[in-house]
């Protein structure tokens, strides 16, 4: 893939019941954004998650498709978590679109830069730099709550960021 910033890039991050997706083209044109639900039983989520991405990639054809890194050390996303982003991969491939793994690591220095460094205030960031999401932005969460699923949002549009801020160094 060449490095143009203008490509178009869907970034989805997955959750227990939901994923979240986030469509770029370009790094400050936000396209579409949601949070789908798949509360079906445990054996059926990923088909039913996949189901849904397919047709958003079929409907926006993006350029590239950005997933968090499940392979780094320390990465503790469920089996069927990583499951689901390895048939993701598998299926962008034969669609001949580029799948980028962007490390929680390179999310944080990312945006260590303009001084986020827990998962909420990187999530400010992104509200206020998209206008779009600042209502979805939930409250700060407490060590004793779940996280909020629009939180998913604001992870899935912080890799997108990082992609660009990325494809955008020199080599």
């Amino acid at each position: 893939m060449n490095h143009n910033p203008s490509v178009s890039v869907l970034s989805i991050y997955p959750m227990t019941f939901s994923f979240a997706f986030v469509l770029f083209d370009g790094p400050s044109k936000l396209i579409d954004w949601g949070v789908c639900y798949t509360a079906a039983s445990y054996a059926n989520r990923n088909a039913k998650s996949l189901s849904r991405i397919y047709a958003i990639i079929d409907q926006y054809q993006p350029d590239a498709i950005v997933i968090e890194d499940y392979t780094e050390p320390g990465s503790r996303r469920s089996p069927r978590i990583r499951r689901l982003y390895r048939s993701l991969t598998y299926a962008a491939q034969t669609k001949s679109i580029d799948v980028f793994r962007i490390a929680k690591v390179e999310v944080k220095k990312c945006f260590g830069l303009v001084g986020a460094k827990t998962k909420y205030e990187v999530a400010q960031a992104v509200a206020q730099q998209f206008s779009e999401f600042a209502h979805r932005l939930p409250k700060k969460r407490r060590a004793w709550d779940s996280q909020q699923p629009a939180m998913g949002l604001f992870t899935s549009a912080a890799l997108s960021i990082v992609f660009y801020f990325h494809q955008q160094l020199p080599i």
